[in-house]
């Protein structure tokens, strides 16, 4: 039965939108077989890459779709952890996650930091760091050349951090714009003016990891929803620039039914949610340093 999902995927190929949809039904499919059947470890045992995710709400029904995309990749996870904030489903896990915990998820409690659960809560829990930490979203089927790409970014560029889609920060007479008219990055060049967005995955630097760790949970005062602004400025104040891995970005499929309550529309459809919090997050010299590099 995987076999025959997984046929009926590589098959789709048309670009039409009506085969674009045939073919996310199909690979949701697949996903859904393997982790109803497959008792393939979600690990390496090589010393490599951790996967940290969040999710919450209705979104936990479905995340296991986004796990199982990593959990098939050609290059898998030294440590793949999943964190909440509701004590009852850490203690009860849903049955699709139950059975990727068998086969190696680690699914954790931690503080309801909003989006900076995604990362903080691993960069908290450790006292050091060899490997890099990649970041993923619960509501993307990712492809099976995710975490490889992620990986080798980062060892052909282990002073940025490196992702799959960004924004250029834009200026205009040495002021800010407006967040929503950022536009999307065009080029692979690193540059300070260059920020992640976290969607389609990101890979930190492990030395980067000490730094978040050290700054601790004042994002919660300065930008709790915008975690995207506040590791763009942590990063930049360090040394570390931002660098798209493809001049294009690229934004993975959405797993259908995973968008009724996203960041978005919290911080861009609501009266300038981003606007607000990146003016209590950076400061002159941050804002200088944008502006040199622009």
């Amino acid at each position: 039965m995987l076999r025959t999902a997984r046929l009926m995927a590589e098959k789709l190929q048309d670009p039409s939108e009506a085969a674009r949809v045939a073919r996310k039904r199909a690979v949701i499919a697949h996903l859904e077989l393997r982790n109803r059947f497959s008792s393939e470890p979600v690990l390496s045992c090589n010393k490599g890459p951790v996967v940290s995710l969040t999710s919450y709400g209705k979104r936990l029904h479905r995340v296991h779709l986004a796990i199982e995309s990593i959990a098939r990749g050609q290059m898998l996870p030294f440590r793949l952890m999943l964190w909440l904030e509701d004590e009852e489903m850490v203690r009860r896990p849903s049955a699709p996650l139950v059975r990727l915990m068998r086969r190696g998820l680690e699914i954790r409690l931690c503080k309801d930091w909003g989006p900076h659960k995604k990362y903080y809560p691993y960069v908290a829990s450790q006292d050091t760091f060899e490997s890099p930490l990649a970041t993923a979203d619960d509501d993307v089927l990712y492809p099976s050349t995710w975490l490889q790409g992620l990986m080798a970014a980062h060892e052909r560029f282990p002073k940025c951090v490196n992702c799959y889609r960004a924004r250029r920060i834009l200026l205009r007479a040495e002021k800010l714009a407006p967040y929503r008219e950022w536009p999307l990055c065009a080029s692979d060049e690193a540059c300070p003016t260059v920020i992640a967005t976290g969607v389609s995955g990101v890979i930190y630097p492990p030395a980067l990891l000490a730094v978040l760790r050290k700054a601790g949970t004042a994002f919660e005062s300065m930008c709790p929803r915008a975690d995207d602004l506040w590791l763009h400025v942590q990063a930049m104040r360090a040394g570390y620039l931002v660098r798209q891995m493809q001049p294009a970005p690229v934004h993975f499929p959405h797993i259908p039914g995973s968008q009724d309550n996203s960041l978005y529309s919290q911080n861009c459809t609501q009266m300038d949610g981003n606007d607000r919090q990146f003016a209590d997050t950076y400061d002159g010299r941050d804002l200088a340093c944008l502006i040199s590099g622009s």
